[in-house]
Parts: C-alpha cells; structure tokens; sequence
C-alpha cells in the first residue's frame, strides 16, 4: 500500500494519509457493518475508537471512498484474513459468519 499511495514526492497538494490508518478505520468500520463512506467520516469524527484509530485525523469522504476503490481486492483480502484470525481465537459469536463483496 505504501508504494502505491505516497505522493509526498509530487509537487503541490496535501501529502497522502498513511495507508494504515485509512485500514484501521476502514477495517473496524467494515467490522460493524459500517460500508458507507461518509458514515466512516462522521465516526471519525464523532466516535472515540475512530479517533484512536485514525490518530484523531478525519478523512473526507471522498478519500475514504477513492482508497477502497483503489484497492478493493487487497482490502477484501486483508479483512477475510482478520475475520478468519479472530475466528482461530474464538472472537466471533459464530451466530453469523458472512464474507461478501463489502
């Protein structure tokens, strides 16, 4: 993610968030079946685990929206391997256990 989402180099504009954060709330919002873009924003703003996690930083939506449609098999991919991690430590309620396209 960091080769291909740095512009710190490029002339003019804001440096790129740190893909990592944009993960983290993105895989934690996935996680609480939060899909929408600008409702990750609001927690980010409002809510006190996305301020943890996004390092108190508030990403628009748009950015949101532009990364996971930059990399939707690389992120799909990470968040099966968390869900399956937290199903190897029994941290799932095994009640539902869904993987779709979000």
């Amino acid at each position: 993610f960091d080769d291909l989402y740095c512009n710190d180099g490029k002339a003019g504009g804001r440096p790129a968030y740190d893909p990592a954060i944009l993960l983290k709330i993105i895989l934690f919002a996935y996680s609480k079946g939060i899909t929408s873009s600008r409702e990750i924003q609001w927690c980010c703003e409002h809510n006190i685990i996305f301020k943890a996690l996004s390092c108190d930083s508030v990403p628009h939506f748009t950015t949101i929206a532009a990364f996971v449609s930059s990399y939707p098999l690389e992120i799909e991919h990470l968040f099966e391997q968390v869900l399956l991690v937290c199903d190897q430590e029994g941290l799932l309620g095994k009640e539902l256990f869904a993987i779709d396209g979000c």
